[in-house]
């Protein structure tokens, strides 16, 4: 099975080593999404714009991937405040149709560069 590293200055660079998104077959494992502007590399400002942004740049990687985030099987939450769970919900119903993914949400202490929520997913593509 071949590997494809999936980039698109459309989300931010990777500020580690990893790939933005790799794909293996018809499955897309995306890296972790956080609230930085793929043009400024600044963080948004804020839970609500973090989470907008975060989904943004997942739909930048999926469509680069030449895939949706309606191909996501999985994704993980991880929220440095699980008060702010309702906000992702609420989010979701933008960025994502039914049949929704399965999903996990995890509270953690940090998160790089002091974001508030990453998100990672894995879309396969029919």
């Amino acid at each position: 099975m071949s590997r494809t590293i999936v980039s698109t200055p459309d989300a931010p660079a990777a500020i580690g080593t990893y790939s933005q998104a790799v794909k293996a077959g018809n499955t897309v494992y995306m890296s972790g999404q956080i609230g930085l502007d793929p043009a400024t590399m600044a963080m948004a400002d804020g839970i609500d714009a973090q989470i907008a942004r975060v989904f943004d740049n997942l739909k930048a990687v999926a469509a680069t991937a030449g895939a949706s985030l309606d191909h996501a099987v999985k994704i993980n939450v991880y929220l440095t405040d699980l008060g702010n769970f309702s906000k992702v919900n609420e989010a979701m119903t933008r960025y994502f149709h039914e049949p929704f993914p399965a999903r996990a949400a995890v509270g953690v202490a940090a998160l790089p560069r002091g974001a508030l929520v990453e998100v990672d997913a894995v879309l396969v593509i029919d």
